[in-house]
């Protein structure tokens, strides 16, 4: 897939961002149909697990709990321009394996996936849209952090992944984190991995380039404005299959990011039941069917990592 896609995927990715903030939201994804990465064609699917609500979900002494019972529905913030996690398709449909998790963890509290309102949290805004209750709980490759938790609580890990590299497919200098000195590095504002860039030293500060979303520093990177993107692996591995003769990932993991749900600080009777449903997919196979037909795709495999209860 060549620049025009990625720029036009940067575009929606604008776009769907400003209607968010207006308070318009996409479509809820199904939750059937053909097993695609949804990053060839733009074509949105699942990964063909279904999730059937559970008829006797009870959370006691949720408040959060009793907020979705009440209303029906719930709120979850997700990302919407990340190949394979998190993605919003031309169609509207989103899929994706954070959005298949977010989608069984609704199916867990008694909610069909077809009553999800998704709402685009970019990464800076996260804990501000949980505290304020903008949202119920939000899962974007969301990396379980101590600051963090000051905040708001976790349930997880569902995932771990490692900060690495992209870079153009012609790039032979950068070969790992410590050759980054004097190269234009950039991602999503607000991200844990850009800190880390800045904490380290691993680029002068004037070459650190942060935007709102990752899409959007791929297509500097295809305009040659920047000479790498960092995140974690997982995500950037989606952008290398969408554009495999220019961009690759280095293949260097240079720290552990584990992905939890972010949940309100104080509901620990959520974040309990949220751990244990998380616990119950990893046993019964529904996590690995939900790797397996998104972010497996990639044609990196996975296991299941272990839960941190807190």
């Amino acid at each position: 897939m060549r620049y025009k896609r990625v720029a036009a995927v940067a575009m929606m990715a604008s776009l769907a961002l400003s209607a968010a903030a207006c308070g318009k939201e996409g479509d809820p994804a199904p939750s059937g149909g053909n097993a695609s990465g949804g990053a060839q064609g733009d074509n949105c699917s699942s990964s063909g697990v279904t999730f059937t609500p559970k008829t006797d979900a009870n959370v006691a002494g949720s408040p959060a709990f009793e907020k979705i019972k009440s209303a029906g529905k719930v709120v979850i913030g997700v990302k919407f321009d990340q190949p394979n996690l998190g993605y919003k398709d031309a169609q509207g449909k989103r899929c994706g394996f954070d959005i298949e998790i977010a989608q069984y963890v609704a199916s867990t509290l008694g909610v069909d996936p077809a009553k999800i309102e998704y709402k685009e949290i970019a990464s800076a805004n996260r804990e501000t849209a949980i505290k304020g209750g903008e949202i119920d709980y939000y899962v974007g490759t969301y990396s379980i952090t101590d600051k963090r938790k000051n905040d708001v609580s976790f349930a997880g890990p569902y995932f771990v992944a490692g900060q690495d590299l992209l870079v153009r497919k012609d790039e032979s200098s950068i070969t790992g984190k410590d050759t980054l000195k004097g190269k234009k590095v950039c991602s999503a504002t607000g991200s844990t991995p850009i800190q880390k860039i800045r904490d380290e030293g691993l680029t002068e500060g004037e070459n650190i380039v942060e935007f709102k979303t990752y899409s959007e520093c791929v297509s500097q990177l295809l305009d040659k404005k920047v000479d790498a993107v960092t995140t974690d692996d997982a995500i950037l591995k989606g952008y290398a299959a969408q554009n495999p003769d220019e961009l690759k990932v280095v293949g260097q993991p240079f720290s552990t990011e584990k992905y939890g749900i972010g949940l309100p600080k104080d509901d620990k009777a959520l974040r309990d039941y949220v751990n244990d449903q998380i616990e119950a997919a990893f046993t019964d196979g529904t996590w690995k069917k939900i790797y397996d037909g998104t972010l497996g795709k990639s044609g990196s495999p996975a296991t299941a990592p272990q839960l941190e209860r807190y």
